[in-house]
């Protein structure tokens, strides 16, 4: 039975059995006090409620029965797929310039803490995890491939951080004719306020759809108890 989720720029009509949740590097690394966010400099003050929403929507979207995927950045100890000087992610990328500067560091490396989900997100054993050597969840991944075989159409985003990775995702999604809704306050920029305004801009205007994590729970927990 088709349900509409209350969107914006205009409410967006989806099937729910079409309709994943994608929650974005929920990670140590990006949300906690001397991950590698905190320790390149960024503001992880907004944590705990962005954790707390996220948590939220993860919840009542099992409740609802949707399917639900988990992308997971970092590498190998090795960092075969990070890249060498002729790549531009080894130039870009934060954490492995910081471990450049501080040899023995290992942020987003497979099995460490840093790259570890946040317990309050933990995946369930059934949900897939993707992991991802790159910004987007799409990029030398299974996403789509998962997506596909499950039929779905519509993209629901919680995650961090809006500007980089979130926003990414929701771009190439729109480029390979997903429908892409980000619950924005179940999100965290790196950088301010003007950052993540930015990012919502740029998604209602040209790539998809920003809602609420209350009006995306109340969507959810109506379609569980119907």
């Amino acid at each position: 039975m088709p349900f509409v989720i209350p969107a914006r720029p205009e409410p967006l009509a989806a099937e729910p059995a079409q309709t994943a949740l994608v929650v974005i590097d929920m990670q140590n690394g990006y949300l906690s006090k001397g991950g590698y966010l905190d320790l390149a400099g960024f503001d992880v003050s907004g944590s705990p409620p962005v954790i707390a929403r996220a948590a939220r929507v993860l919840q009542a979207a099992r409740r609802a029965g949707l399917f639900v995927v988990h992308a997971q950045n970092g590498w190998s100890d090795s960092l075969a797929e990070a890249g060498p000087p002729t790549s531009p992610m080894w130039h870009k990328s934060n954490p492995l310039k910081y471990m450049r500067a501080h040899p023995g560091s290992q942020l987003l490396i497979r099995g460490t803490w840093d790259h570890a989900i946040v317990d309050e997100l933990k995946p369930l054993p059934h949900e897939p995890v993707v992991h991802k050597p790159r910004y987007s969840a799409f990029a030398g991944t299974n996403l789509e491939m998962l997506l596909r075989a499950h039929g779905i159409t519509t993209l629901v985003f919680v995650g961090v951080n809006t500007n980089v990775c979130v926003e990414t995702a929701v771009r190439d999604a729109f480029h390979r004719e997903f429908f892409a809704v980000m619950v924005a306050d179940a999100t965290l920029q790196a950088g301010s306020q003007a950052v993540f305004d930015a990012s919502v801009f740029n998604i209602e205007k040209f790539f998809g759809w920003t809602t609420s994590t209350d009006e995306m729970v109340a969507l959810l927990d109506g379609l569980a108890a119907a």
